[in-house]
């Protein structure tokens, strides 16, 4: 298949990309060109900022496409021009969301606790918005305007060696040079998926016939205590937490005041057999441990 990537030369999209080589169609990556190709002549490239609408209709003009991957779209005004300018040019969108479209209330969140095709439109650019607000936005524009399927990746917190953002890697450092983290519930329980399975799940979203909103996570859920307790098992360092206050260099990534994590029961019913989050979680801290120390 001819295969469009917006966004793809770091972790999970750079995953995606192999992914979809390795299955023999022909990839395209649109970015700004600013992480280099890593793919070298395996792909082609469009270098594009996203953020330029004519730039990227001009772009994308005379092309088409049977699936293309949005991982950079932020806002309603983002989903809207792309609507516009894939018309008629693919056969399917499959854009990454997330599990920020929930609200962090201690329930088991499933696809029906947001539902953006009665979601009320709100136009702005990414910076109009929070992260949330602008993915609802983005999946109510592309679910209400989009003339072709699409489907809606709702990720947690993507874990792996190569996460560019080092959430985990916050932890697991603070807590070898014995520096303090702040946390407003240790009891909090989330899910989170690896690099790999957000791929793998992804390329399945994209050669399957199936549209809408999908929760993609490992099976399970661990709370940040017991996160925290496995990284002090592979260190044999005591973590420092505080509970209250803390300098905003010390605030874990992770800290959330509920419960927050998704029921993959559609996905696996349409067919996606996750991970259990425990059989990974553990290798992943000890190896960032013997990085790190």
């Amino acid at each position: 298949m001819n295969i469009l990537v917006l966004g793809g030369t770091r972790f999970f999209g750079k995953k995606l990309i192999e992914l979809c080589l390795q299955n023999g169609h022909s990839v395209t990556i649109l970015t700004r060109g600013q992480s280099g190709n890593p793919f070298g002549t395996k792909v082609k490239q469009l270098v594009v900022n996203r953020d330029d609408a004519d730039a990227l209709s001009q772009a994308l003009s005379s092309t088409t496409w049977d699936i293309v991957y949005d991982n950079i779209c932020y806002s309603p005004n983002e989903a809207h021009k792309i609507c516009e300018i894939l018309e008629g040019k693919t056969n399917k969108l499959v854009f990454t969301s997330t599990l920020s479209t929930y609200e962090i209330d201690g329930t088991v969140k499933t696809e029906d606790d947001f539902n953006p095709y009665d979601y009320e439109v709100r136009m702005g650019n990414r910076e109009d918005l929070s992260y949330g607000e602008g993915k609802r936005q983005a999946e109510a524009v592309l679910f209400k305007e989009a003339t072709f399927p699409v489907v809606a990746v709702r990720f947690p917190i993507v874990m792996g060696e190569n996460d560019y953002t080092r959430r985990l890697h916050f932890h697991v450092e603070r807590i070898l040079q014995e520096q303090p983290i702040s946390l407003p519930n240790v009891d909090a329980k989330m899910s989170y998926i690896t690099d790999d399975e957000a791929a793998a799940f992804l390329y399945f979203a994209g050669i399957t016939p199936i549209d809408g909103p999908f929760n993609a996570t490992a099976t399970g859920a661990i709370s940040l205590k017991n996160l925290i307790g496995l990284i002090e098992e592979a260190s044999g360092k005591h973590a420092k937490i505080s509970l209250v206050g803390g300098d905003e260099k010390s605030q874990s990534p992770y800290g959330v005041p509920a419960d927050w994590y998704m029921s993959t029961t559609k996905a696996e019913a349409a067919g996606f057999a996750f991970s259990q989050l425990h059989d990974w979680l553990p290798a992943l801290v000890q190896t960032l441990v013997k990085e790190l120390q």
